[in-house]
């Protein structure tokens, strides 16, 4: 406690530094105990719309390695907060827990494959991003069947592909879109070329969406609002939210695709 109360008055900038520095494990031991709360609140967000057999306390256990692993890689030198740093490491975390336990079933995930590779071909096919309408008729479904299909998937696949990696081309180089989502802005400019233009292409895919899926991936990332106040903001319900957000990941990886190194994948 008498630790606690030590740094908890120091200038936060000032104990990052000093941190880096000297690795002291009281003040790792202090860090842990103040962000504690962030898993917690991470888990949380991650658990809405989980299975009912997803537990908690794992989603908290895998959450908390990321917390761990944020305050060892941070960088305070990047001028990004720690807060927004960590959120993206611990969500990270958890969801490389939930896919070590492989809880998505293979039909799903062949599923996904298939309307991800059914965007590219619609959005070649059309000159711009298909909707709802368009895919449906693809998929031989009315926007009825389509809608049910999406809102299936929604709680178990889109918010854990965000956390796909891409390789950049660059020495085993790779780039989560979870993270360019949260903090497109946090990138060193010096990155690599082909670093770059996965970044570029996520951005442009984002920018790409319609207003209302945008909008989804904004409050829910950057301003950290459940499915159900978005749908509160947008006047449409939580399902639909759901619906929307999952097309918009779906859309945003069709994208990564079409990237030249990643032909043949």
């Amino acid at each position: 406690m008498l630790f606690d109360n030590k740094y908890a008055s120091q200038d936060e900038n000032q104990l990052w530094k000093e941190y880096k520095d000297s690795r002291d494990q009281n003040i790792r031991e202090y860090l842990v105990k103040k962000y504690a709360p962030l898993v917690k609140y991470v888990a949380g967000k991650v658990a809405i719309g989980m299975p009912n057999n997803t537990d908690f306390d794992d989603l908290v256990s895998d959450g908390t390695i990321g917390l761990l692993d944020a305050i060892e890689k941070y960088e305070p030198e990047r001028n990004i907060k720690f807060k927004t740093y960590a959120i993206t490491r611990i969500r990270g975390a958890i969801f490389d827990g939930l896919r070590e336990r492989d809880w998505i079933p293979r039909s799903v995930r062949q599923k996904i494959k298939e309307i991800e590779n059914l965007l590219v071909e619609l959005e070649n096919k059309f000159g711009h991003p298909p909707t709802d309408e368009e895919i449906a008729t693809s998929l031989d479904m009315s926007i009825e069947e389509f809608n049910k299909l999406m809102s299936n998937l929604s709680g178990t696949t889109s918010i854990a592909s965000l956390n796909e990696t891409w390789p950049t081309g660059s020495d085993d180089d790779e780039i989560s879109m979870l993270e360019n989502l949260k903090s497109p802005d946090t990138y060193n400019p010096s990155v690599d070329a082909e670093k770059k233009e996965v970044i570029d292409i996520i951005s442009k895919a984002i920018q790409s969406l319609p207003e209302n899926e945008k909008k989804v991936l904004v409050l829910y990332y950057y301003e950290d609002l459940t499915l159900k106040e978005i749908g509160e903001v947008l006047g449409v319900t939580e399902s639909r939210v759901s619906q929307l957000h999952t097309r918009a990941i779906m859309m945003i990886k069709s994208k990564l695709k079409q990237i030249k190194f990643l032909d043949g994948m």
